[in-house]
């Protein structure tokens, strides 16, 4: 994944926001909603390290 770091955070941040919402909306439980974070934390470190 190349992207500039203002983009990597911006995308992580719209995510992790959906993914909290459809927690707390109830469409997911918490390990689930967990597992989606932890995967876009490790997107935006790859992109991080990419700079």
């Amino acid at each position: 994944m190349t992207q500039d770091i203002e983009t990597a955070v911006e995308e992580f941040l719209d995510k992790t926001d959906a993914a909290l919402s459809e927690y707390d909306d109830g469409y997911a439980d918490a390990d689930a909603t967990l597992r989606v974070v932890r995967n876009h934390l490790a997107d935006l470190r790859e992109a991080a390290e990419d700079e």
